[in-house]
């Protein structure tokens, strides 16, 4: 019990404050008027069940006026019911969307930040995996379906409290005869829907207890595949170079295997629920009219008040199998909020982990100096475990400096710069109100134009297209200018050479202060990205560059190296 307060508090801490948010006025007037429009609906089917009553008395009775009179008012019922049904609908899904969207910028916020969203990446914790599937899927289902949940249930409630009213009524008082013992019951109806439903709620969901797990492990599994396949899609061009068709077909194989054993899961669990809905459905049908109708037969009651009966105790059942009837639905609902609060939880134990290390962190600060200073920094693993000589160094603008050691260390150094890298000691200080910009391996380039996509991240109004088509010339990629207003997968469609001379580009344009070239370049000829980093220079003359490179006919181009 108590974990499941804590689930539903934990739940209600990460998407409740949605009713507190800036349009908290709208969103309330929305909630209660959808609670209105529910109430409305529950009024409507007790008036249809008394319809019912009189329509079957009128046919009893042979009173052809009597069936013309309750065809008018169908009408009026029909022209209600649509009416609420539409405005209902159309509330609950602004509703739905309004909460999808708070919550799903609230997490996008969260795990975007600061570089958080690659930091995540570092932690052995499994339980941040596919962050594109807890974001675009279970955040949908965690929300629409807490709505539809809650207005189900909600609706079951006001229809057991005003069926069980009906239902009472027509019960009357039947005495039940053993031997020479007469034991009177009032509403015997209403008792035996009650112990109907009680029964086959606790046994459906003792049939239902293993869906929750083996839909748990049938999502994990489906988006882990699809990982597997947009893994290897940005990589298919590397993949055909070397051959490894055959590895990556076991590797989606074994993916999809798992897959088939989730499902296979997954289908024992739906087997017995589909054991117990089909034999609950049917006895729900017949056992109203069995119960009902020996008052009928009596002439206790008449045929329209036995029609009522059966279809208030049919609603009645209905209400009190709420748990039975959702059990597939909370356990999807159940799965995916779990899927965002541990990716949530996971973004805290992040924060929380660089939040502790307080003085045991590297300090990146904005100072009123003219040079990059190094001091006292050593870096670490998360772990703790150190990883390099402590740097205590100074880098003047202008200067061309070669990270020396292992590459490896001098990627952890330039993460540290960018707050990346968290993990370790002393303190980095950068000239304040200067630009740094950092060149990976692998510049990334977004799916749109070409043009916009070497601007990124400023919007292409930021450079002069003349500009651009001098920069591409520059670096020897004349032939990309016809192709600038061209919408591409650009990562897929060119070579790294050309990605690394447009991410080149991309540094030309920006014109920082401060270059960190990452191997960026490696890809060129060892005489051409020299050349390259001459142009850097030669451009960019007052800039600081410090660079990660093996390639000897580029090291010669640095001033000084700095050991790390």
């Amino acid at each position: 019990m108590n974990h499941q307060e804590n689930f539903f508090i934990k739940f209600m801490r990460l998407a409740g404050p949605f009713w507190r948010s800036k349009n908290s006025f709208i969103i309330w007037a929305e909630t209660v008027l959808l609670i209105g429009l529910t109430v409305m609906q529950i009024e409507l089917a007790v008036y249809i069940t008394q319809w019912n009553a009189a329509l079957f008395d009128a046919i009893e009775q042979r009173s052809m006026a009597g069936v013309k009179t309750q065809a008018v008012v169908l009408m009026l019922i029909f022209i209600g019911s649509i009416t609420i049904t539409t405005v209902h609908l159309i509330v609950k899904r602004r509703l739905l969307i309004g909460w999808r969207t708070w919550l799903t910028e609230k997490v996008i916020a969260k795990w975007i930040e600061r570089g958080r969203h690659y930091q995540i990446t570092l932690l052995s914790q499994n339980d941040h995996d596919n962050p594109d599937g807890r974001i675009a899927e279970d955040i949908r289902i965690a929300t629409e379906d807490a709505i539809a949940l809650s207005h189900s249930l909600f609706y079951c409630l006001l229809m057991l409290a005003s069926f069980a009213q009906i239902l009472w009524g027509i019960s009357g008082r039947v005495v039940f005869e053993f031997g020479s013992v007469s034991i009177p019951v009032l509403g015997y109806l209403v008792w035996i829907a009650i112990s109907y439903s009680i029964c086959a709620s606790i046994f459906g969901w003792w049939m239902g207890k293993p869906m929750t797990s083996a839909t748990h492990s049938r999502q994990t599994q489906e988006a882990n595949f699809r990982h597997d396949l947009i893994d290897i899609q940005n990589h298919s061009q590397a993949i055909a170079f070397i051959r490894g068709e055959i590895n990556e077909k076991e590797r989606l194989l074994d993916s999809f295997r798992a897959i088939i054993a989730s499902y296979a899961e997954q289908t024992t669990s739906w087997i017995r629920i589909q054991i117990f809905t089909s034999g609950y459905s049917v006895a729900s049908m017949a056992l109203p009219i069995l119960v009902a109708s020996p008052r009928y037969i009596a002439g206790a009651i008449s045929l329209g008040m036995l029609i009522q009966s059966v279809q208030a105790f049919q609603h009645m059942v209905s209400a009190l199998s709420w748990p039975v009837d959702n059990m597939a639905q909370i356990a999807t609902w159940r799965t995916s909020v779990e899927r965002v609060l541990g990716f949530m939880n996971a973004l805290d134990h992040l924060e929380r982990d660089i939040s502790d290390l307080n003085a045991r962190q590297i300090h990146v600060n904005e100072a009123n100096v003219s040079a990059l200073k190094f001091n006292n920094v050593r870096l670490e693993g998360q772990e703790g475990e150190k990883l390099s000589s402590v740097v205590n160094h100074q880098i003047n603008a202008g200067e061309h400096v070669l990270i020396a050691d292992q590459a490896n260390n001098g990627a952890k150094l330039f993460k540290a710069i960018a707050g990346l890298w968290p993990w370790g000691s002393g303190q980095i200080e950068i000239p304040a109100g200067q630009a740094t910009f950092f060149m990976p391996p692998k510049p990334y380039l977004p799916a749109k134009s070409l043009f916009e996509a070497i601007c990124y991240p400023k919007a292409k109004a930021a450079f002069d297209q003349v500009e651009v088509e001098k920069k591409l010339e520059q670096v020897g990629q004349k032939a990309l200018i016809h192709q600038l207003n061209r919408v591409d997968a650009w990562a897929d469609v060119l070579s790294n050479e050309q990605q690394q001379c447009l991410g080149l580009v991309r540094a030309l344009l920006h014109r920082p202060q401060w270059i960190f070239v990452q191997e960026a370049l490696d890809s060129l000829p060892p005489d051409d990205e020299a050349k390259m980093l001459k142009l850097l220079a030669h451009e960019l003359p007052h800039a600081g560059i410090l660079t990660i490179t093996h390639q000897p006919a580029a090291q010669a181009f640095h001033q000084r190296k700095l050991k790390i």
